[in-house]
């Protein structure tokens, strides 16, 4: 179950800095990094999928989410010390590892997935072997770890001395040399077609939420989507819903990709969406001549059909067969026909739920730091309202968590 200290624990995500001994013309926080992991991890995948491939989808998500919590403990360590301290010092990297799990046990209610962070944790930590179907997945994640480490770096360097930059620059186009089978990493090392549909996601990244007010801690429309994301993933483990592993996966790929219009949009507010009646779906409308007129065209035949049905009517529930064909359904007949083969389901409500629980957050977050505004009292309230504790969606108590968080 999610609960209010795992919630706040994830929302640290938006905190830690990253590259802090370096000149940063932007902040760059860790929520921002796994966020563009994931969508490159997703890219990475899909192309090796077209070249029939398997990856275990499930075990990637899920160690996502096991990294952003390690690395949410471990952030005064570097990188490379920790790696050091893997190859020089097992004994005690295996002792700070299972500090890290203690850090979470109080907070991991599910009982399973605890279990199943432990035996992550043994994974990264050798200890325990990554299963045959899992491999690739881990090799696509951990190609998609370098390579955002890799586009951070690149948009630091236009303001920072070569020296300072250089020999992790080297580092990290020599340790993706042993990813270039990956058919998806090709193209970006080149700059080709995906690279420029990247540069369009990565805008993201400089986008700040709630951008007429002063905010701590502020988050960009990328981490959002990312924590989003999460969130979802932990809300599908809560409902009482019946969800196969294609259909939690799908749910996490929906809230992770649900606000990239915004990426050649920008983000519009919800009180100037909602200034007429009908001004929301005429920015629907626009947003769409939008996107499919510049991010589209830009993304690889693999994937692209998929990102077009998790972003369009993001928060409806719906079913997509194999010709194409899109439904809205009841969840009685999501849960009847979501184990037909090539089906894909999305719950919709479900990821409605976990991004006004992040905006939420971010708004409550701020006004107990000290740093308010009507806008983010009148947000906080209305959402506090539009949930109410015992509001069933999709199998979720939704209105629970928002009210533990609040502290009523």
């Amino acid at each position: 179950m999610l609960n209010k200290e795992l919630a706040l624990k994830i929302f640290e995500g938006f905190s830690i800095q990253r590259w802090t001994d370096l000149v940063r013309p932007f902040d760059i926080v860790e929520m921002d990094k796994a966020a563009e992991k994931m969508i490159l991890a997703f890219m990475l995948g899909k192309a090796e999928e077209k070249k029939g491939r398997e990856v275990d989808w499930t075990w990637m998500i899920y160690a996502s989410l096991f990294d952003l919590l390690r690395k949410i403990s471990l952030c005064d360590i570097k990188a490379p010390v920790q790696e050091m301290l893997k190859k020089d010092y097992p004994v005690e990297f295996t002792h700070l590892n299972e500090w890290v799990l203690s850090q979470y046990k109080p907070l991991l209610q599910d009982e399973e997935l605890f279990k199943m962070f432990t035996i992550y944790i043994g994974q990264k930590n050798g200890s325990i072997n990554i299963p045959e179907k899992s491999r690739l997945a881990e090799r696509i994640l951990s190609c998609a770890h370098k390579y955002s480490s890799f586009r951070e770096l690149s948009m630091l360097s236009v303001v920072n001395e070569p020296l300072r930059i250089q020999r992790i620059s080297n580092e990290l186009k020599q340790d993706l040399q042993q990813y270039l089978d990956l058919t998806g990493l090709q193209p970006l090392m080149m700059e080709q077609k995906s690279f420029e549909f990247l540069l369009k996601v990565e805008q993201l990244r400089f986008q700040v939420r709630w951008n007429q007010t002063p905010r701590v801690p502020k988050t960009s429309v990328m981490g959002h989507c990312f924590f989003v994301a999460v969130i979802t993933l932990l809300l599908c483990r809560e409902s009482s819903l019946k969800m196969n592993e294609k259909r939690i996966v799908d749910n996490f790929f929906c809230a992770l990709f649900h606000d990239l219009p915004e990426a050649v949009t920008r983000d519009i507010i919800s009180p100037v969406k909602s200034a007429t009646i009908e001004l929301p779906n005429v920015v629907k409308q626009i947003e769409d001549k939008i996107v499919f007129g510049e991010l589209v065209p830009l993304m690889e035949d693999c994937f692209s059909d998929e990102i077009i049905f998790y972003i369009r009517n993001e928060f409806s529930n719906r079913l997509l067969l194999p010709d194409g064909q899109e439904l809205e359904l009841s969840l009685e007949e999501m849960e009847k026909r979501m184990d037909e083969p090539g089906v894909k389901i999305v719950d919709g409500r479900l990821v409605r739920v976990a991004d006004h629980l992040s905006a939420f957050m971010e708004a409550d977050s701020s006004i107990k730091h000290g740093i308010t505004s009507t806008h983010l009292e009148y947000g906080r309230e209305g959402m506090l309202k539009a949930y109410q504790k015992g509001k069933m969606i999709n199998g979720v108590d939704s209105g629970r968590i928002f009210h533990e968080i609040a502290g009523n």
